[in-house]
């Protein structure tokens, strides 16, 4: 008798949990701001709860769709040029935060960069699982990796977007990584890699600016170290149990993006050490059990799959609340399904759809 599919029950929690928890807090952090500029407090809620709609369903259909369909050479080249149409045709959008990053269709915005993330995730797997390529292989297998890889983080840095282009590189790294690439391979590249990080920081003023902020926050308070210290202002005055529920001062117009990149800074001073600590765990608990999908699946492009997939989610995160808490310079990365943002939500949301129904096809 066939084996009944089940899926991963705690993952598919934490999960809605967090969604909910995070249109709470985009309301909490955005209320005030949204008064003031759209006349109506609820204008990021309705977005946000709308988007979460939309993704939870994505998502549950997903889970119940067999993941081996990704693996269709057809779809994943497909999948592959459209998102180079989408991240060169955004290029030529209005400009919107003094970048080209959204499409924006109505109520709706649309950001190519975060379908950009699964759609490597995607085709990295399918090359190393399906094809069952050497990850070795320079001609046959780093060669294709490195051209398509390269070419969609080219198109996002040209948008300007340092942080997603990033974001990208370590899921790839992290999946070529698991697959058996050399060491030395690694240090090699990531040599070659500092000259060029080092242009596209120490050569463009906005991105010195945060460097500098990050690294002497306290010497221009006003200027250069603004972000960070109403951040850390925020996370501190949190203690241990939390100002309470709406209670966050730093939200009204001293944090830049409450609602969005900083607004793990709004959980940590509305619910204290505890709630930011159990927001910590729950991306722990996704860690878990998105390896543990992995381990458990006989088949090695479901496995990369959900390493791939399981490093885009937590790594997000993971630098998200870095930047919050002063460890690293700031990005524009957004804490996935806290923050608010219906394209981000939407693919992350798909994401964890598949890791779900990778889940049900383990042993």
């Amino acid at each position: 008798m066939a084996r009944r599919l089940q899926s991963d029950k705690v993952l598919f929690g934490t999960v809605v949990v967090l969604v909910f928890f995070g249109a709470l807090m985009v309301f909490s952090a955005s209320a005030v701001i949204s008064q003031q500029h759209y006349g109506s407090s609820y204008h990021f809620l309705i977005r946000q709860v709308a988007g979460a709609i939309i993704g939870l369903t994505g998502m549950v259909w997903m889970m119940n769709r067999d993941y081996r369909r990704l693996a269709h050479p057809a779809f994943v080249f497909s999948l592959v040029a459209l998102l180079m149409g989408l991240l060169g045709g955004v290029l030529l959008a209005a400009r919107s935060h003094h970048a080209h990053r959204w499409f924006h269709l109505g109520l709706v915005d649309f950001q190519p960069s975060e379908l950009a993330k699964i759609g490597v995730v995607i085709f990295i797997a399918y090359l190393l699982g399906v094809q069952r390529s050497d990850v070795n292989d320079l001609r046959h297998t780093l060669l294709p990796i490195g051209v398509v890889t390269g070419l969609m983080v080219g198109l996002i840095l040209k948008e300007p977007d340092l942080g997603t282009a990033l974001a990208i590189v370590m899921v790839a790294a992290a999946m070529l990584f698991s697959a058996g690439l050399r060491i030395r391979t690694i240090a090699a590249a990531a040599a070659a890699a500092l000259p060029v990080l080092y242009l596209l920081i120490f050569h463009v003023t906005y991105r010195l600016n945060r460097l500098l902020g990050f690294l002497y926050y306290d010497k221009d308070p006003r200027g250069k170290g603004f972000q960070m210290l109403q951040s850390l202002i925020a996370v501190g005055t949190g203690g241990i149990n939390g100002v309470g529920l709406m209670e966050s001062k730093q939200k009204l117009f001293f944090l830049p993006e409450p609602h969005s990149d900083f607004i793990y800074a709004v959980i940590s001073e509305e619910w204290g050490l505890i709630g930011a600590g159990l927001v910590l765990a729950a991306f722990g608990v996704i860690l878990y059990r998105g390896l543990k999908a992995a381990a458990f699946c006989s088949d090695p492009f479901g496995r990369l799959l959900a390493i791939g997939l399981t490093v885009m989610l937590v790594g997000q995160a993971v630098v998200n609340i870095s930047v919050v808490v002063g460890l690293i310079p700031t990005k524009g990365i957004p804490l996935p399904f806290v923050s608010y943002g219906g394209s981000s939500l939407l693919v992350n949301l798909f994401a964890v759809g598949i890791l779900l129904n990778i889940s049900q096809q383990t042993n």
